[in-house]
Parts: C-alpha cells; sequence; structure tokens
C-alpha cells in the first residue's frame, strides 16, 4: 500500500503550488525570487555535472545499442503519443495543457528513479547509470529542438534560438563547468548527498512557486476544471502505459537480456521532473508556464507508482527462478551420480 502513497518530494510539490495558490508573489518580490530561482537552478546543473563520473560518461559509449534504444523511447516514441494526443484537442484536452503534454514527451530520463528502480528489479545498474545520465546531457539540445518541431506541427510557436542560447548558458555551461572541475570536487560532492540535497529539490520547489504564482495572477484555477485534471492524468496514464508496453516487449523481440529489459524498460519510460521546470522556465520565459508544468508533475508522480509495482513484480519473478534454480539443482547433482552395478 505504501508504494501507491505520494513521495515526501510530492507532498512539497503540492504544498508550492497550494502556498502560490493562496499567497503568490508578485511585483517586485516576483523579480527578485526569479533571479534567485535562477541562480539556484544554475548551482544544480553545476552540481550535476560535478557528480557524474568522467567513467561512467566513457562506459556510456560502449553498450550503445541499449542506449540507442533507450534513447529512441525518450526522444522518438515519446514524441510520437504525444503528437497522436493532439487529436484530443480541443474537444476534449484544452490546448493549453496539451502544450504541457507535448513538453513533458521531449524531456529526457530522471537519474536517481530510473537507477533505483533498475536496481531493485535486478537489472543493468551500470548501463542505468550511463543512460540516463547521457538522456539529461543530450536532453540539453535535444529537448528544445524537439519541442520547437513539435510545437511548429502542431500549429504553436516554432523553435527559437534565443531558447537554444539561453539553454546554454544558463544550464549548459554551468554542467560543463562541474564537468571541468569534477576531478578536483566530484568525490567530495558525492559524500555530501544528504547535505547537497536542499540544493536539488529547493531549485525546484523554488521554480514551481515562481510557476504557479505567475499562472494563478493571471487565472489559471479560474480556467482550470476537475474535469480538466481528469483529462490530463487519463493522457499522462495512456502516454505511461504504451512506452512501458513498448519498451519492455521490444527489447524482448531485439533480444536483449533480461537485464538490459529492465534499464530498457525502467529509463526508457521516464521523464525528469528536475530536468523539466527547469527547462520549461527557459524555453517558455516570459509565457505562464503553471498549465505546461502541470502534465508532467503529474506525470512524476503516476510514474513512481507504476514503475514501483514492475520493479516489486520483476524482483520477486527473479527470486523465484532463483528458488526454482536451487531446488533443481540437487536433483540434477543426484542424477550425474554413477549407477552401482547390481551383482
Amino acid at each position: 500500500m505504501r508504494r501507491f502513497l505520494p513521495d515526501n518530494f510530492t507532498l512539497m510539490l503540492v504544498a508550492m503550488i497550494a502556498l502560490a495558490s493562496l499567497f503568490p508573489v508578485s511585483g517586485i518580490a516576483a523579480d527578485y525570487f526569479g533571479l534567485a530561482t535562477k541562480v539556484a537552478i544554475g548551482l544544480l546543473f553545476f552540481l550535476h555535472g560535478a557528480r557524474l563520473s568522467r567513467s561512467v560518461v566513457i562506459a556510456g559509449f560502449l553498450h550503445w545499442r541499449l542506449h540507442l534504444t533507450i534513447l529512441a523511447a525518450t526522444f522518438v516514441l515519446f514524441p510520437i503519443f504525444g503528437l497522436a494526443a493532439g487529436s484530443l484537442v480541443p474537444t476534449i484536452l484544452p490546448a493549453s495543457f496539451y502544450t504541457g503534454i507535448l513538453f513533458l514527451c521531449v524531456l529526457p530520463s530522471t537519474v536517481q528513479s530510473s537507477i533505483a528502480f533498475t536496481s531493485i528489479a535486478g537489472g543493468n545498474v551500470p548501463a542505468a547509470i550511463c543512460a540516463a545520465s547521457a538522456s539529461n546531457i543530450f536532453g540539453m539540445f535535444l529537448t528544445p529542438l524537439l519541442a520547437g518541431i513539435l510545437f511548429s506541427a502542431s500549429g504553436h510557436v516554432g523553435f527559437s534560438l534565443d531558447a537554444l542560447l539561453s539553454i546554454l548558458l544558463q544550464l549548459l555551461a554551468p554542467f560543463v563547468l562541474g564537468q571541468i572541475l569534477q576531478p578536483l570536487i566530484g568525490e567530495f560532492i558525492r559524500r555530501q548527498k544528504k547535505i547537497l540535497m536542499p540544493v536539488d529539490r529547493g531549485s525546484i520547489l523554488m521554480v514551481v512557486y515562481l510557476a504557479f504564482s505567475d499562472s494563478v495572477n493571471e487565472g489559471l484555477w479560474q480556467t482550470t476544471s476537475l474535469r480538466d485534471l481528469a483529462v490530463i492524468i487519463g493522457v499522462d496514464i495512456v502516454i505511461l502505459a504504451l512506452v512501458l508496453t513498448t519498451t519492455m516487449y521490444g527489447s524482448r523481440v531485439l533480444g536483449f537480456s533480461k537485464e538490459d529489459e529492465i534499464a530498457i524498460t525502467f529509463c526508457g519510460s521516464k521523464k525528469s521532473l528536475a530536468s523539466g521546470v527547469p527547462i520549461a522556465t527557459v524555453i517558455f520565459a516570459g509565457q505562464s508556464i503553471g498549465s505546461i508544468v502541470l502534465p508532467l508533475m503529474l506525470f512524476h508522480q503516476i510514474q513512481l507508482m507504476t514503475c514501483a509495482v514492475i520493479a516489486q513484480r520483476y524482483a520477486d519473478a527473479r527470486k523465484k527462478k532463483k528458488a526454482a534454480e536451487a531446488l533443481a539443482e540437487p536433483a540434477k547433482d543426484k542424477s550425474n551420480l554413477p549407477v552401482k552395478a547390481v551383482g
């Protein structure tokens, strides 16, 4: 039952939405808070770069077939399903939320949860580390590019060179700086995980509060109904189910091992809230992004609950297989004993 309950971070996100709904920041205070948020996001991506070991980056190129499969699921399969969801606009799905669905579909994979679920299920953890990390690195380029392509195809605003430059300056530059300094500070930062965790989560919470403050000031909740929320949740669930099914059974068809299948299933079906919210503030700068990040925030919790169940089932199946092999081993040993001659 516990696996179906929201995690602490999700509860904090809900608290930020409630706080923004009741006490939205505005005016000069919003300007200063926005500046502080940009600094926090820069620090977040600097720490991402400093944590990522060079050996992980190099190892990522060795199992290229698995990594290409995961990247294809993340940046090809998801966008295809996102475009298909456009058939629901505007009769079922409001256009403003469809922008959020499309944005969700071009985001990179998560890092922490992809690795955690792969480990629980008994999958290829080193491959998961490399694939999830590579997804986030490529996402800094691919997400704004794909967003421009998909938004143009669906009648939205096309690709903006300014958005790409902002991504490079605000997100990629701190990440590269962290990678440069990684040999000097990487080990120290990895040891300070508990101390630095508030920087990770705090920056996301700041962005969510600022985003929803802007949206509340522009009347988000006056134009959003419970039906809209139910439709968004339904679309999120359908897209996740389609991707999970495709990655799980597709990896088997492609001949991957069970361990690789697990890594592909979890890394290929995730979307990163930690990367998505900061990227949204850059791509959609000057716009009300509350309705854009709402589908992502809902997807975040749905994917955690669903993948927790799947990971446990993989783990249970692995235990049963080991138990069966252990029982079969004595019988096999007995059958190999020499037969004593009669008489």
